[in-house]
């Protein structure tokens, strides 16, 4: 409510500074001109001029006048992203989910404090409430069975209906096609679905990208990393558009059949291409963003992939992303080694 309050006073401001400078102002001089020679009316004319200027930024039934502070504005139209790390997985510089988080978290506060606002748990949050004043929600975590949105997943998914933007990273792209398959496929557009997709290690060669804001700034690219293939999509595709596309070699097949490694279905599309990245447009007005790269931390430090997914996280959030995408300045080492997990895990 201070917020409107706040606009209905910039507004009356800059209205009324456009009526007297455009269409009142050779009024004005002409009044100028006669009260020169008349005292009295020079008095009344500036009093009249006065009870004008504090009617219009009066507040009607709020007993005083609002000046709102330098800055509320913008400050109030932030975005909140709430960041959900995973605990301590796999081995060194793999699954650094906390790390990972705290570094995508800092590179938005920094580089998009104008735009968003951030904040990291470790775990899913003791108060579910906070999850209320979210405009976007990161998953990055382990997924399948002990995937943490599976006992928060009545919850997660009213958030969906009411708007809130999703993002997950990685393994948090796979949740059980019976406990949770549904659900991802709507708010995700699309999940890593076991006999169905399989994850791979491979080097990912980006040589297109289509023209959509998640990747503005993006350059094509080629990456090892553990690329998630073959998902389970919306329906036709239906309201999805994918962002990152490549070929699987050959190699990617090389497993024999299991959840993961390889199934009847995703070898008959050897040799096709294959999304590893995509956005959604629900159609409760929510967005979703999925990213199945992130199994290295140290890929953080690719200043595209890095970009990409920076991007990917604020559109989820209905942000508009800058024409060159969130900036990404080169990472230091030591910003890459903070946060890490102590492993073996315990």
């Amino acid at each position: 409510m201070q917020l409107v309050r706040n606009y209905n006073i910039h507004f009356r401001c800059c209205l009324l500074n456009y009526i007297l400078s455009v269409h009142c102002m050779p009024f004005f001089n002409q009044l100028y001109l006669v009260m020169k020679k008349n005292s009295f009316l020079q008095y009344r004319w500036v009093s009249l001029l006065i009870v004008i200027l504090v009617s219009i930024a009066w507040l009607p039934g709020s007993g005083k006048l609002k000046i709102p502070k330098v800055g509320s504005y913008h400050s109030a139209a932030k975005k909140k992203i709430i960041f959900i790390a995973g605990p301590c997985s796999h081995g060194p510089g793999e699954h650094e989910h906390n790390a990972g988080c705290r570094l995508l978290s800092a590179a938005l506060d920094k580089h998009a404090g104008d735009l968003v606002e951030t904040m990291v748990f470790q775990g899913w949050p003791a108060d579910t409430t906070v999850l209320e004043t979210a405009a976007s929600i990161v998953l990055y975590m382990d997924g399948g069975e002990g995937h943490l949105a599976i006992k928060h997943l009545k919850h997660l998914t009213s958030l969906m209906k009411k708007g809130v933007g999703l993002t997950c990273l990685h393994y948090a792209v796979e949740v059980p096609k019976e406990r949770g398959g549904a659900e991802f496929k709507n708010s995700l557009g699309g999940y890593f679905e076991t006999f169905w997709s399989i994850n791979p290690t491979w080097m990912g060669e980006f040589k297109t990208l289509p023209r959509h804001p998640v990747t503005n700034g993006v350059k094509p690219f080629s990456l090892y990393d553990e690329w998630y293939y073959h998902m389970r999509f919306q329906d036709n595709m239906k309201g999805v558009t994918p962002v990152l596309t490549a070929i699987p070699p050959a190699s990617t097949l090389d497993r024999k059949d299991g959840p993961h490694e390889g199934n009847e279905f995703v070898r008959k599309e050897q040799g096709k291409p294959q999304h590893v990245a995509w956005v959604t447009e629900r159609a409760d007005g929510g967005r979703g963003f999925g990213f199945t790269g992130g199994h290295y931390h140290k890929n953080w430090g690719d200043a595209n992939v890095r970009k990409l997914v920076l991007n990917g996280i604020i559109w989820t959030a209905k942000v508009s992303v800058p024409a060159d995408g969130v900036p990404v300045p080169a990472l230091a080492d030591s910003e890459l080694q903070a946060n890490l997990d102590k492993k073996p895990c315990r």
